[in-house]
């Protein structure tokens, strides 16, 4: 904590007095350089500027090519995915398996098992996060290119009809600006 005499201090209060006008001075000077930029924005408003907007979420859910997309990549991925399944099954038997025979079991003979089971878990979990990060790569690869080819038409779609500004991605979006069905129809369902 600050002693009411560093506070106070003379130096400062010069240097909170010199920021404070610092501070002031380029407030005044963003005003007056940006104040006739602000209204030339809001004239251009005023006469009309198209806006659209496009959700790429939607997009890349709903539309042709993103539902191709994905059912290519889980065929693709499908048997990886059931050996993981099949591999998890296998562990949790033998889990089971060692929690009935625990009690019988030798020392030795416990060991080994449960290091066995640590060895096979080890293996599966390395197998989910080499099959989840190849997932990933191969999803990235496949809708990267949908979204190349979703941005060649919201350009065709800007062109076609005029728009002066196409946002993707925005907090809150009224539905009479949303393009998204026309992207979408652009790509085909």
């Amino acid at each position: 904590m600050m002693s009411d005499f560093a506070l106070h201090s003379p130096d400062r209060v010069r240097a909170e007095s010199r920021g404070g006008k610092l501070g002031a001075a380029l407030a005044l000077m963003g005003a007056l350089l940006l104040g006739p930029v602000a209204a030339g924005g809001a004239q251009a408003l005023a006469q009309g500027t198209k806006i659209g907007f496009v959700n790429t979420e939607r997009i890349l859910r709903e539309s042709g090519p993103a539902k191709a997309a994905q059912s290519k990549i889980e065929s693709e991925f499908k048997r990886r995915d059931d050996e993981l399944q099949r591999l998890g099954a296998n562990l949790r038997a033998a889990a089971e398996k060692f929690e009935k025979d625990s009690p019988v079991l030798s020392d030795s003979d416990r060991v080994a098992r449960q290091r066995e089971l640590s060895n096979m878990d080890m293996d599966l979990q390395r197998k989910r996060r080499e099959f989840q990060e190849d997932f990933n790569r191969r999803r990235n690869e496949e809708f990267s290119a949908i979204v190349s080819k979703a941005n060649d038409a919201i350009k065709r779609i800007a062109e076609q009809e005029n728009y002066d500004l196409i946002v993707q991605d925005a907090v809150t979006v009224s539905p009479r600006i949303d393009i998204t069905d026309k992207v979408i129809q652009s790509l085909g369902r």
